[in-house]
This record gives structure tokens, sequence and C-alpha cells, in this order.
């Protein structure tokens, strides 16, 4: 599988899914289920690679504006939500997180931000097909840190000044 598959399948459900991430990790795996093992731990590798990417600091503090703040957890389901929303934004907020307030058509902090179940698709496919519990994908494991400066998200001056258009889209009443 190369990249534009990877990328396709991820567009195709989560337009068939209409912007719910439930249903979104559900049409995944369904999808995924009509490929071989191999082509599924192909994907699960695409996406772990992502995944290890958007390991950074200024996304973090991306989505703590997003969500209103932004746990060790939440920050994990955030970068799956993220690449659940395809290549251009993916892409985009990799290289200009503050670009979010642009991408983004809307988004509900109550249903958007929470892709848990998309980082587990694969493995789930994985395991109905085979049987057997997804091996190692040899995938470089994420820093022990996020990429990057650390930000104060705490300071909202600093927030408010680091990520312009999305403070004033989703922080300013």
């Amino acid at each position: 599988m190369d990249e534009t598959e990877f990328w396709e399948i991820v567009d195709s459900t989560r337009e068939a899914a209409g912007g719910d991430p439930e249903d979104h990790a559900e049409l995944l795996v369904e999808r995924l289920l009509q490929s071989d093992p191999d082509s599924v731990l192909d994907f699960a590798r695409h996406f772990e690679a992502r995944y290890n990417r958007a390991y950074r600091w200024d996304l973090w503090g991306a989505a703590w504006v997003l969500l209103g703040g932004a746990s060790d957890d939440a920050f994990d389901y955030f970068r799956c939500w993220l690449i659940g929303q395809g290549r251009e934004v993916f892409e985009g907020a990799v290289h200009d997180p503050d670009s979010l307030a642009d991408l983004l058509d809307d988004f509900d902090e109550e249903l958007d931000g929470d892709g848990e179940e998309l980082g587990y698709a694969a493995d789930e496919a994985y395991e109905q097909l085979t049987g057997v519990v997804a091996p190692e994908l040899g995938v470089s494991p994420a820093p022990a840190e996020p990429v990057g400066t650390s930000i104060d998200f705490e300071n909202e001056s600093v927030m408010a000044q680091r990520y312009p258009k999305l403070w004033d889209r989703f922080m300013e009443d």
C-alpha cells in the first residue's frame, strides 16, 4: 500500500461516515476487512508513522485551543482524529497548526477531536482477519517528548499570540 492509497481509504471512509468519528472508525474497519492481512498492516504502518509525526508541541497547543484543554490521552486521540481528517488537513496542521482555523469547516469539541477508535481500526481489522493480535509494525516509536519547544498552555496571552486564528475562532466569545 502506498501513501496515496492510504489517504484514499481515510478519505472515502470519512466522507461515508459524514464526519462522525465513531462511524468513521467502523467504516474504516469494514473497508480494511476487504483487504488481505499484509495490506492491513501496511495501512497500520502508514497510520502510526503519521501519528508519531504529529507528536509535536505546536500541534498539542492547537489541540489545547480546539478542545479547551488537552491531557496526554486527549492529545493522543486528537492526533488520530487529525489523521482521520485527511491529507490536506493533516499536512496543513503539521506545517502550520494555526491553519486548522482555516482548514476545518466547523468543529464540535464534544464530537470532534477524539479519534481514539480510529487508532485501533487496523488492529481490529487484522485480528478479525487472522484471529491473532497484530504484530509489532517496525515503525520508529514516537519520541519520549513531543518535538519542538514546549508551550505554556495555561498562559492565555501566549496561546492567543501563538495561535491567533484558532484563538479568534474558537476561544473568543
